[in-house]
């Protein structure tokens, strides 16, 4: 690499590394920052890259691995547990959108299959920017925040045949007497059978190659494998004229249900991360400013047009499934831009001839300005009180004439399994679960569930706290863990309260609270584990229950001990040392003892 080259990639990661974490910052995200750092250092404002079309061509491989990611995440089991939010409430978006930005491309002199691309493009939103603003306001759990995730995730999948058929599209240019571009059959029935051959080879050799590859017990290696099934199968995509994101995404899909998923997402995500982060650097490095410039009523027309657009496509969508008034304003909020797969798909039309240039850049413009839109208008629709803060969230329901003797607060995995002991003894209970997406789960194997949050006193007068005599405390998160038990001890002081505890420090913080009986949610299930190695080394199986058994006492008793200075760090870690080698006396002693009664 000579020296020019080294500079620009020393420009390109001194601008992320300044520019992201400060657009994080200030509420903008991440790709924003890219994007900024891009115009910073490209053609248009300092000058310091001006090869974007070079570093663009190596960029794209951020969105193959992008790609093969989604793949991976995208387990058949996942999509049919979701397939009426997702196929019903995204396709209609997608649709709706795409054939009205298509109707008005038209309209306005375009192509109609520029206008398709047009649209299409447009009907995206940015996964990674809305699912972020979601998560930093802490409404990803809300009706529009759940409704929000359905609709993308639609989006990520809509765009792989969308950038699939890009390629198809430019195999057979316009002339005077084919005046619109059209597919070629034979075209058609090649990708087919490449498609044919990746999907069933892939089935029949991938887990086998993974497999020996994992063998090998070296792990560069295995990374080495993970980029060649994901370079490989782009590159055989591209060699019939189709998307490289689509080789990539499909070697993703198939590998989506293996016993290998996370490591190879876990080796994947750094080239995925830099790769693609660079290749937002580059979009924004050719990002005609002089545009904006020479044209801001176009520019910013088309940006209004754009979310005023999708945002009605969205609220009405919103409204006509029952969702109400506020979470359609919320949607039509979050997911009114444009997204990341536009910058794809318009530089790929452009760059197979099925777009101008010139429209390519000002789509490109419009997207990016649309995001940077979007914080705005939240902060707009908050100042004047139209969102309602965190929008409408589902009521609770209604809880009436329960009169059970025990009160489960939580129903995940834990709760469950203590509901499920109770039902064989015949012993009614009542079940609050806070999680509404958990509440709708559990309810379709037929379980009796209220939705409601536990630490809220209304709550539990309704579900009769004041005549029953066990509260089951199952709650994952500590801290509402916490808050209820605080509420239990202080309104209903007569209930036993059987607490699950994540960790020790949870449990310490319930001690704290007044809760005497706990248990830490993998604590016993550790020790079972640990007494069937003991038999698999070959201990006698009443010898390892002891020992089992021996632990268990005294890791309970020391965890009492070690709670009254559990709040200073240094006395904790020094105790933690002692009762090691007193743990170590313990069992020598018990050793001893016992061969000396084998003896005698």
């Amino acid at each position: 690499m000579d020296e020019a080259r080294l500079l620009e990639v020393v420009l390109l990661l001194a601008a992320a590394v300044i520019l992201v974490p400060l657009s994080k910052r200030v509420g903008f995200g991440a790709v924003l920052g890219y994007l900024g750092a891009g115009i910073l250092i490209g053609p248009w404002v300092l000058g310091l890259v001006v090869d974007v079309q070079r570093i663009m061509g190596i960029a794209e491989l951020g969105v193959v691995f992008l790609l093969f990611v989604i793949g991976l995440e995208l387990q058949p089991s996942r999509l049919w547990a979701l397939r009426q939010p997702i196929f019903g409430y995204g396709s209609a978006q997608v649709l709706i959108t795409g054939a009205l930005g298509a109707a008005i491309g038209v309209a306005a002199g375009l192509e109609p299959a520029t206008a398709v691309i047009v649209g299409l493009g447009l009907s995206l939103s940015s996964t990674a920017f809305a699912l972020q603003l979601l998560a930093e306001r802490k409404e990803l759990n809300t009706r529009h925040g759940r409704m929000s995730f359905a609709i993308l995730l639609f989006q990520d999948l809509a765009a792989i045949p969308m950038i699939a058929i890009i390629p198809l599209l430019a195999i057979i240019p316009a002339t005077d007497s084919i005046p619109a571009k059209f597919i070629d059959p034979w075209a058609i029935a090649k990708a087919i059978a490449v498609i044919a051959v990746i999907v069933v080879g892939g089935r029949l050799l991938l887990r086998p190659l993974f497999r020996r590859i994992a063998r090998t017990g070296i792990p560069e290696i295995f990374t080495a494998g993970a980029l060649l099934v994901v370079i490989g199968n782009a590159l055989l995509m591209e060699a019939v004229g189709l998307s490289m994101a689509l080789g990539a995404f499909l070697a993703g899909v198939l590998l989506a249900d293996s016993e290998y998923r996370h490591e190879l997402e876990g080796d994947i995500a750094p080239f995925r991360g830099l790769l693609l982060g660079l290749f937002f650097i580059s979009v924004g490095m050719s990002l005609d400013l002089g545009l904006v410039a020479s044209r801001p009523l176009l520019v910013f027309g088309l940006i209004a047009g754009l979310l005023a657009l999708k945002g009605i496509v969205l609220w009405a969508l919103s409204l006509f499934s029952g969702q109400g008034k506020r979470c359609a304003l919320n949607l039509a909020l979050y997911l009114s831009q444009g997204g990341e797969f536009a910058f794809v798909l318009f530089s790929l039309a452009a760059g197979a001839h099925v777009m101008e240039k010139s429209l390519g850049d000002l789509m490109i413009v419009v997207v990016s300005l649309s995001m940077a839109a979007t914080p705005l208008l939240l902060a707009g629709a908050n100042l004047l009180g139209l969102r309602g803060g965190a929008g409408t969230p589902r009521p609770y329901d209604e809880i009436r004439g329960e009169e059970n003797r025990v009160i489960i607060a939580g129903f995940g995995r834990f709760g469950q399994v203590v509901a499920r002991v109770l039902r064989m003894h015949r012993i009614a209970f009542t079940a609050l679960e806070a999680s509404f997406e958990q509440v709708d789960f559990v309810r379709r194997f037929g379980s009796k569930i209220y939705f409601g949050d536990a630490s809220r006193l209304e709550l539990l007068n309704a579900a009769n706290a004041a005549q029953a005599e066990v509260f089951v405390l199952a709650i994952d998160n500590v801290e509402a863990s916490i808050k209820t038990a605080q509420l239990v001890k202080r309104h209903f002081p007569h209930l036993k309260i059987y607490a699950r505890a994540r960790n020790r420090h949870h449990a310490y913080r319930l001690l704290d609270v007044g809760v005497e009986r706990i248990v830490r949610e993998t604590f016993l299930s550790s020790l079972d584990l640990a007494e069937s190695v003991l038999w698999g080394l070959g201990v006698n199986r009443e010898v390892a229950a002891r020992a089992v058994q021996r632990f268990r006492e005294y890791d309970e008793a020391l965890l009492r001990r070690q709670y009254q200075f559990h709040q200073d760090e240094e006395q904790l870690i020094a105790s933690t040392k002692e009762a090691a080698e007193e743990l170590e006396r313990v069992f020598e002693q018990d050793t001893l003892a016992r061969e000396a009664q084998t003896e005698s």
